[in-house]
């Protein structure tokens, strides 16, 4: 196996000519991929390509000479990022390659964000950029990227770029090692996973609810309900990673109707149904929408009820109309499930301070929640399970975690 280089050797080719010999180096072989399209490659690129970028804009549906006579550059990279994800997914499912490192800009990061999103989770990516110091979700989205940040522009060795690129250099070629490795050993018989949701306000249900799943023999990956959380949940079990989902915390979904900033999007609490993954949903949360410091919650806001969780995270209380509208939109998505599906409603709280005596403690709205969701699943096939406890009894967690053991047993009956 190998480590792919991927990146626009018309710009950087000495850069990779330098990555390309410190890799080697190390022991491991190189598969140079080229996803240039201003022109040949620069001076110092060293070898031809093993993948010229010809192939790459042929795998993206066009040639080359098409995209260079357009000159429209955004559609060139979509194009060439297009087609370095399916010829970097081909060659890992081949066993070519054990690890991928790419040095950009914004034009390369993205061509090899895109590339690297599309290799399973565990498969070493390392993306030196530029852009690597603002804001990294469109590089990262839901993968395992490992970002680093080049400090100065990819373009040429000096004396700040030298000690960064032997690091990316070095770094890859150990990750890489690593990863063969791990492919190499005989598969180990793992339980089977269930993914869950938590956020702080949940962590004693979802705590419980694990040990019990542990108990029952499953391994358990918990997902932090802060957007990037649930969107890397939802993709992972697209993936096909899950035999359940104990998806407790649905408080993401407050952000996105209400306008908070740790939205997962409007495809939460999809993929489950979609794939028919045995699932058992709560109202973890949606008492609560998230903003940063208190000074950056939104102006319209201000006369709401607000608790600084700290100083980096403000709280706001949902309201009974907006409550109704979440609980409509949960019971909606639950209802569209194609798999078996468990709803627990906590009528006793949906958060730790949500309770009686807490600052969020709002028996009205909640009733808006209950009374929207219990509406929207009315008739179908979602089984509904009510208990006075709020979600952090660990009776009502227990509970939860034993209904999708059994729908996961009836499922692989």
């Amino acid at each position: 196996m190998a480590v792919l280089l991927l990146g626009t050797l018309d710009t950087k080719g000495a850069e990779y000519a330098f990555v390309r010999d410190l890799v080697t180096a190390a022991g491991q072989e190189v598969v140079l991929l080229d996803a240039g399209v201003m022109g040949d490659p620069a001076p110092g690129a060293g070898p031809v390509p093993d993948i010229g970028a010809e192939a790459v804009a042929e795998a993206g549906g066009t040639s080359l000479d098409r995209l260079r006579s357009d000159g429209d550059r955004g559609a060139a990279l979509g194009v060439m990022a297009a087609g370095a994800a399916k010829i970097v997914r081909d060659l890992w499912e081949r066993g070519r390659v054990s690890g991928v490192l790419a040095l950009g800009g914004s034009g390369g990061s993205s061509i090899a964000a895109a590339a690297m999103a599309a290799l399973p989770v565990g498969v070493p990516k390392l993306l030196v950029s530029t852009m690597a110091s603002g804001d990294v979700t469109p590089y990262v989205g839901q993968s395992d990227v490992t970002l680093m940040y080049s400090v100065v522009d990819v373009a040429g060795i000096n004396a700040i770029s030298r000690p960064i690129l032997g690091n990316a250099a070095a770094a890859i070629a150990a990750m890489a090692a690593a990863c063969d490795a791990r492919r190499r050993e005989a598969p180990r018989g793992d339980r089977p996973l269930v993914a869950a949701t938590m956020f702080g306000v949940t962590t004693p249900a979802v705590n419980a609810a694990r040990a019990r799943l542990e108990e029952l023999g499953y391994e358990v990956v918990v997902f932090h309900a802060t957007g990037s959380g649930g969107r890397a949940m939802e993709a992972l079990v697209r993936d096909g990673y899950f035999a359940g989902v104990l998806d407790l915390t649905t408080t993401e979904l407050a952000d996105e109707l209400v306008g908070g900033v740790l939205s997962a999007g409007p495809g939460r609490l999809t993929a489950a149904g979609a794939a028919g993954v045995p699932q058992v949903v709560s109202l973890g949360a949606v008492d609560m929408v998230n903003f940063g410091p208190v000074e950056s919650v939104p102006e319209r806001f201000g006369q709401r009820r607000l608790l600084v969780h700290n100083p980096t995270v403000t709280l706001m209380r949902t309201t009974a109309r907006e409550c109704a509208a979440i609980g409509r939109e949960i019971g909606a998505k639950l209802a569209a499930a194609t798999g078996p599906v468990a709803l627990f409603v906590p009528r006793g709280g949906v958060s730790a301070v949500d309770v009686a005596g807490g600052p969020f403690h709002d028996p009205e709205a909640d009733a808006a929640c209950f009374a929207a969701v219990l509406e929207s699943v009315a008739g179908g096939d979602v089984q509904v399970v009510e208990s006075e406890d709020d979600i952090n009894q660990p009776r009502f967690a227990v509970a939860a975690a034993d209904r999708l053991h059994e729908l996961i047993q009836k499922g692989a009956a």
